[in-house]
């Protein structure tokens, strides 16, 4: 393994199958103009809070090869702070950055630094995260962009396909101001499986 590269396995027992157990709900298409409304509505509403915080669990794959572990993932406007860890090997890595610049510290070989989060991502791990559009679509909103939405019987999204990525919801909070629980992205053979147990503010 290079030194640059991630540690495959993040090693949180039994967490893939924890997630794959959820079963999606029934989908209505999102030609509804009621439904689109409602969206929209809650694209302004997360535009309007900019800054927030998530802590849960992280699963990932692609070609093959995966890894899972705990993610506090820290949002102030376009700029982030993502910290991964394993509990089991006490290994632990830190992706920060925003539009232009991204730096992804805790690699054997040193800290790496680049323009674009994906790509830095895919040539230290081999994985493929899609980080500036998974900011939108892990609050339930669509990123910039052309985008196909479905939604589930409580009106709230089940499914946005863009960018060549299909993000699933299977679970939201409760309360006035809903926030997704589970979101899987999926394209080809990649996947990213995110559990959220706490929604907090920065």
């Amino acid at each position: 393994m290079s030194p640059t590269r991630f540690p495959r396995c993040l090693a949180l027992a039994g967490l893939v199958l924890a997630l794959a157990a959820c079963v999606p709900a029934t989908v209505r298409t999102g030609a509804d103009a009621s439904l689109l409304a409602g969206q929209a509505a809650h694209e302004a509403a997360l535009a309007a809070e900019p800054d927030w915080r998530l802590q849960g669990r992280l699963a990932v794959s692609a070609g093959g090869d995966g890894g899972s572990g705990r993610i506090d993932w820290v949002q102030r406007g376009d700029s982030y702070d993502i910290k991964l860890s394993a509990p089991v090997t006490r290994a632990s890595w830190r992706l920060q950055g925003g539009p232009a610049q991204a730096r992804l510290d805790g690699l054997d070989g040193g800290p790496l630094a680049g323009p674009d989060a994906r790509r830095l991502l895919a040539d230290a791990t081999g994985w493929d995260i899609p980080v500036q559009a998974l900011s939108h679509w892990v609050r339930g909103g669509r990123a910039p962009g052309q985008a196909h939405i479905e939604f589930g019987p409580d009106g709230l999204p089940a499914l946005i396909v863009q960018q060549g990525w299909s993000v699933e919801y299977r679970g939201w909070t409760a309360g006035p101001s809903p926030r997704p629980k589970r979101v899987f992205a999926t394209r080809q053979d990649a996947s990213v499986r995110l559990a959220v147990d706490a929604w907090e503010a920065p």
